[in-house]
């Protein structure tokens, strides 16, 4: 290993915030008290500085144009960027940031283009934080605090079968006849539900090639929604430390609608099931159009992480944790809980917690539970249930 590679780069306080939709919020106004330096890359310049005076920070971060190559030839070894960006666009941030030395951030899950660029970035001595805001992102802090709570609970070396299910959405807090609210891009949320989802149920590996198909009714603290898998959740088993002696019943990580989505979206899956990629564009157009989002809307944001645990010898232990917050006039649920662990996430970089190369919001138990007590204390609300 080369001198250039053997540390990690120290960040130099210089954060570069790409992208400012639906969920940038109060998570940069976090770090304009943290760090040095704070630009806001928008499509225009002009934008840019509408968005900093719509959150509060004109004069506390520079508006800037985005191009990538405007980006990568104002970065310098040691920055931050951090991108807000669609996932697609991450892959060729990342390797501006390798080529840079400049550390990498976003909440989007890792690609494949990501993973390709890892060893290069090791090799850079860079940080590429990953997976860090609500889902995934503290979907998985929770997911390793209660996988950490039942292994000292049940012992790892005893067999056991378990059912961990994960469910995370944004819906309006007043329930509207479409039973949602957009709080990202329509196109995404379309084809979204166009992909398959692989999960465990009742003991056994399970493909739902339209998602949709699989929604079932689910409660939560008493009020019932509709939930349904949601991309692959089976490599979750390994990440998230599940020991082998235990014997996954169910393991599913899905999207949480309102009750109603099902019935409400009929037409929508009719759509998806014949339509093609043009038809689909046109159709988050025409559903953005007709169910737009005002200023007076006021989203929710509900994530249910539950796991039981059984374990031969009749030993027993549930525990389940529950994020449930509506937005307002500053800013929306979303926005805070994307936001403010992706920027709790910076802020680690920047003080150098994190080692070089891929990084996620959480990969121990340890780092999950000083996460949660700081994002509590930062106003992200949380209840743990646990009954062992």
């Amino acid at each position: 290993m080369s001198d250039r590679s053997s540390e990690r780069v120290p960040a130099n306080g210089t954060v570069h915030w790409v992208g400012a939709g639906l969920s940038t919020g109060s998570g940069l106004a976090r770090l304009c008290d943290t760090a040095d330096r704070v630009r806001l890359w928008h499509r225009t310049e002009e934008r840019a500085a509408e968005a900093l005076a719509h959150l509060g920070l004109t004069g506390r971060a520079e508006p800037s144009a985005y191009t990538l190559e405007a980006l990568a030839a104002a970065l310098a070894p040691g920055d931050i960027v951090v991108s807000m960006l669609p996932a697609p666009e991450h892959a060729g941030i990342l390797a501006a940031c390798v080529r840079a030395r400049a550390h990498f951030a976003c909440s989007s899950y890792v690609s494949d283009a990501v993973l390709e660029l890892v060893p290069a970035a090791t090799q850079a001595g860079i940080v590429v934080l990953t997976e860090a805001g609500l889902d995934p992102g503290i979907d998985h802090l929770f997911a390793h605090s209660l996988v950490a709570r039942a292994r000292e609970a049940i012992g790892d070396g005893t067999a056991a079968s378990y059912s961990l299910t994960s469910y995370c959405g944004g819906v309006p807090a007043v329930p509207n006849d479409f039973r949602y609210r957009f709080s990202w891009a329509p196109a995404g949320v379309l084809n979204a539900l166009r992909s398959p989802a692989r999960y465990v149920e009742d003991g056994a590996e399970t493909v739902a090639e339209r998602p949709w198909e699989a929604t079932r009714r689910h409660v939560v603290d008493g009020e019932a929604f509709e939930v349904y898998p949601n991309r692959d959740s089976v490599p979750f088993v390994e990440q998230y430390g599940m020991p082998p002696a235990w014997k996954p019943q169910t393991f599913v990580r899905g999207t949480l609608r309102l009750e109603g989505w099902l019935r409400a979206w009929d037409a929508v899956f009719e759509e998806l099931k014949g339509g093609d990629d043009t038809r689909i564009a046109a159709l988050a157009r025409e559903l953005a159009a007709t169910y737009p989002t005002t200023d007076a809307d006021r989203d929710r944001v509900v994530l249910a992480v539950s796991l039981s645990v059984r374990g031969g010898d009749g030993q027993a232990w549930a525990g389940s944790y529950l994020l449930d917050l509506v937005g307002d006039e500053e800013e929306s649920a979303m926005a805070r809980c994307v936001s403010r662990p992706l920027a709790l996430g910076v802020r680690h970089t920047l003080e150098g917690a994190l080692p070089a190369g891929l990084n996620r919001a959480a990969e121990t138990a340890a780092r999950s539970e000083e996460w949660l007590r700081e994002l509590a204390l930062d106003g992200v609300e949380f209840t743990l249930r646990v009954d062992a």
